[in-house]
């Protein structure tokens, strides 16, 4: 999760989340390149007092600022289409998880087994612990299994939510009347936060999303013990 004054974004949990962050560092790279190269012409040009009656037009020079330039966006469009098109992309998921917003909380269901649902709430500050964090922990977690993908159907029961896990990489829009899907596999295990990123009213941001990433024996032991 973020942590007091990152700078940066956070950790990646997915393989998407990571070729994002690996395609957020390669744009910053090539603008970095831009500005330098930029900065270093009007400085030049600053100081330089030189002039030339032979400099009246550059054909070369012309042609090479107007070509330059759409090489770059080739490099920075490849791999964006690429991440676009995989973060589309439904693997043969594992399960599939259900997400239903509601004004203000969130209802789970696991749609490959029998009658296991849930609705999850934030944890009100005043029934916090010293070890849960204040606005991101719920009363009940989704347990996922590491290693799986899984595809994740949103849909909402009143108004526009958004549900959203920054560290996955994923954001989907809940829309009443309308099931939007995407998927996600998680790479390691742990608790993962996200809350609902769309202003959906008075209390939207008293929507937290919490994910209890574990091994697929520890998830198929707790489906177990919801089923007795």
């Amino acid at each position: 999760m973020t942590t007091w004054l990152n700078m940066s974004l956070q950790d990646g949990a997915s393989p998407i989340m990571e070729q994002l962050i690996f395609f957020h560092d390669h744009t910053l790279m090539i603008m970095l390149m831009i500005i330098t190269t930029v900065m270093y012409m009007m400085t030049t040009l600053l100081w330089n007092k030189h002039t030339s009656r032979f400099m009246l037009e550059g054909q070369l020079i012309e042609t090479t600022w107007t070509i330059a330039p759409a090489i770059i966006l080739v490099f920075i469009a490849m791999p964006s289409l690429r991440l676009l098109y995989l973060m589309d992309e439904i693997h043969n998921p594992a399960m599939t998880l259900k997400a239903v917003g509601h004004q203000w909380y969130w209802s789970y269901e696991y749609s490959d087994f029998t009658k296991l649902e849930f609705d999850s709430y934030m944890i009100p500050q005043e029934e916090t612990q010293p070890s849960t964090f204040r606005l991101l922990d719920t009363d009940n977690r989704i347990v996922l299994p590491m290693n799986s993908p899984i595809r994740l159907v949103v849909t909402a029961a009143d108004v526009l939510h958004s549900w959203t896990i920054p560290s996955l990489g994923v954001k989907t829009d809940a829309t009443p009347g309308r099931l939007n899907q995407t998927s996600f596999s998680i790479n390691h295990p742990g608790i993962l936060y996200g809350q609902c990123s769309e202003i959906c009213g008075a209390n939207h941001s008293f929507m937290p999303i919490t994910i209890e990433s574990v091994s697929a024996n520890h998830f198929i032991n707790w489906v177990s013990s919801l089923s007795e």
